[in-house]
């Protein structure tokens, strides 16, 4: 990440010209309560493989700030990922019921 110049800051790494950062979560990788994830997505790069998640489970994980921290920029991110890639809207439903927030699943829907 150093030779990027990106700079570590705990477990999060920022480069002064992105507004982005990058983590990298301890484990076990989680969306909400379901535990453990897996990454349906990869990328290979020349330093390795980089393991992703896919736009369904990006949705889902900022629903998960969104039911559980109601932070609201995260809803408008999981409605600008879900607008601007296919998502499983049923998988994404009935993981929203496990979460106990089919109301909010119901409200980022219809912000769709």
């Amino acid at each position: 990440m150093a030779e990027l110049g990106f700079i570590p800051k705990g477990k999060d790494f920022y480069h002064p010209h992105t507004q982005f950062t990058v983590e990298f979560p301890s484990g076990p990788l989680a969306i909400g309560n379901l535990i453990p994830v897996k990454a349906e997505g990869e990328y290979e790069t020349a330093a390795g493989v980089v393991h992703l998640f896919s736009p369904t489970q990006c949705v889902m994980d900022r629903l998960a700030w969104f039911y559980h921290y109601k932070d609201r920029q995260c809803l408008d991110q999981a409605v600008s990922v879900a607008k601007k890639h296919p998502v499983n809207l049923a998988q994404i439903k009935k993981w929203s019921q496990e979460e106990g927030a089919i109301e909010q699943f119901e409200f980022f829907k219809s912000r769709l």
